[in-house]
């Protein structure tokens, strides 16, 4: 049974198992609800809650371990031929599902039998030419061993359905029997209810916390296997970047970690004046109606896709600078030779943190209490004299702690720097000429083709590492700021 289908059924014989469970307190108590302990409707919540958490949570961890528990038992079943030269096993796996799922999609549209399926041998079947039929497309010929173990895959997997359906439901209706039998007008089903939904809140905030630190350890554990395959020395102090998958590598980050530092500073260069005179102007000189209309068009900035900014830059904005300074160009001048640059995604990516900045730091002024405006007012002082030695500083510690939170947003940036700043890792000072920064590296070294346990590969991690340490810093460095030197008023 598909998964989905098995959900419903479990959400079903909850929401009945709800009205029967306040079905069952009322009897108890003679049909008057002021002879329970709690309210009818805490009854009924008890009993979906014993229905529906532990088989959905049964189901959650069942869905996660079967493929993995699959795979490595098909794995190590395969025999060495199976695995061509410059290939690996997890390519292979790889072709051993789309086989078994291509097999499934010819028993569902009734182009092949059950029987059929298990009993197709590669020597006397075109596989690929039939999977071809339903859109499975394979680069070379199905192996022999390959559909075998495409066939022992949809087996386990078909037999791992049907164990799980079976177990899932079980549990559901044992726990509805359980939460059922156990209703009476004195049991405490205020107290379970509140208790059990605390557990769910519990466990919610530990697995965003534990989804948190398995990223870190996945990184941690990958660069740790860089650094036994490549020196650290050489990464961390080197002068080049130059990946060679045919022999030694320079695996510098200095070159990249110049690239991602320079053009945060070109979009910071644009983001915080532009941001900060917007907040200034909307939140001490734009009338009600302006401000209610020129504050969302402004965060509409916002909500487009980066990867619309990276077209943006790619298309429209790159070619418009190489026309200005460009060889031929309206300045007659030869300071760019491609639309890619640090200013082509510098100046983008400020725009695309305006919104960031001037939302945070409109919030910001605005929490500083009229009747200080109105102190430095009655003292004689103007708007502007108000704005510049009252509003700003009183506001400062919270400016500053956005910045900082802007420039961590613009280190992480990926789209727009792959599409508009180019691909050269190099020390430049020109801030028309093509640099590449750490997210594009990272991009560039798991794409393709290259063997996963290489140092050009593992490499990506050792930045990703780095990066996730610089951005937590500076949103560190934020928090400290905001707290230590942030005013609270009455």
């Amino acid at each position: 049974m598909p998964f989905f289908w098995l959900v419903l059924i479990v959400l079903a014989l909850a929401t009945v198992g709800f009205f029967v469970g306040r079905m069952r307190a009322l009897q108890s108590a003679g049909g008057d609800s002021r002879n329970l302990h709690s309210l009818p409707y805490y009854y009924g919540t008890n009993v979906a809650l014993m229905v529906m958490v532990p088989a959905l949570l049964v189901l959650c961890v069942w869905t996660l371990l079967q493929p993995v528990i699959i795979d490595s038992s098909i794995s190590s079943t395969l025999p060495a031929s199976a695995i061509p030269e410059g290939s690996t096993i997890g390519l292979v796996m790889s072709e051993v599902r789309r086989v078994s799922e291509g097999l499934d999609l010819l028993v569902a549209q009734g182009l092949m039998s059950e029987a059929q399926s298990q009993s197709l041998r590669a020597e006397f079947t075109d596989v690929r030419a039939r999977l071809a039929e339903v859109g499975v497309a394979l680069g070379t010929d199905v192996q022999s061993s390959v559909l075998k173990a495409a066939q022992t895959h949809r087996s386990m997997s078909a037999n791992g359905s049907l164990i799980v359906t079976v177990l899932v439901l079980s549990l559901a209706i044992a726990g509805a029997g359980f939460s059922i039998a156990q209703t009476d007008k004195n049991f405490r089903a205020r107290n379970t209810v509140e208790r059990g939904i605390l557990v769910l809140l519990i466990a919610a905030a530990s697995l965003a916390i534990l989804t948190t630190v398995g990223i870190v350890l996945s990184m941690v554990f990958e660069t740790r296997n860089f650094f036994g395959l490549h020196s650290w020395t050489d990464f961390f102090f080197g002068s080049t970047w130059a990946p060679n998958f045919r022999g030694d590598s320079e695996l510098s980050i200095l070159p990249l970690l110049w690239g991602t530092l320079y053009i945060s500073f070109v979009a910071l260069l644009v983001a915080v004046p532009v941001g900060l005179f917007a907040a200034i102007y909307l939140s001490e000189y734009a009338s009600r109606a302006v401000r209610g209309f020129a504050k969302p068009l402004l965060e509409i900035l916002a909500g487009i896709p980066t990867i619309v900014y990276g077209l943006f830059a790619l298309v429209t904005f790159g070619p418009f600078l190489l026309r200005i300074f460009g060889d031929g160009g309206v300045l007659g001048v030869d300071w760019m030779t491609d639309a890619r640059s640090v200013a082509t995604a510098g100046i983008v990516m400020g725009i695309m943190l305006i919104p960031f900045v001037s939302s945070l730091s409109d919030d910001i002024i605005n929490a500083v209490p009229q009747s200080m405006r109105d102190g430095s007012y009655g003292l004689g002082a103007t708007k502007s004299e108000t704005i510049k030695q009252v509003v700003l500083p009183a506001a400062l510690p919270g400016i500053v702690g956005a910045i900082l939170l802007a420039t961590s947003r613009a280190i992480g940036e990926t789209m727009i720097v792959v599409m508009g700043a180019g691909a050269i890792a190099r020390f430049a000072g020109n801030p028309l000429e093509a640099l590449t920064t750490i997210t594009t590296r990272i991009v560039s070294q798991l794409t393709g083709d290259g063997d996963f346990a290489s140092p050009e590969t593992l490499v990506a991690f050792a930045l990703g590492l780095t990066l996730f340490v610089l951005t937590l810093g500076l949103n560190v460095l934020a928090l400290y700021i905001v707290r230590k030197y942030r005013e609270q008023y009455e």
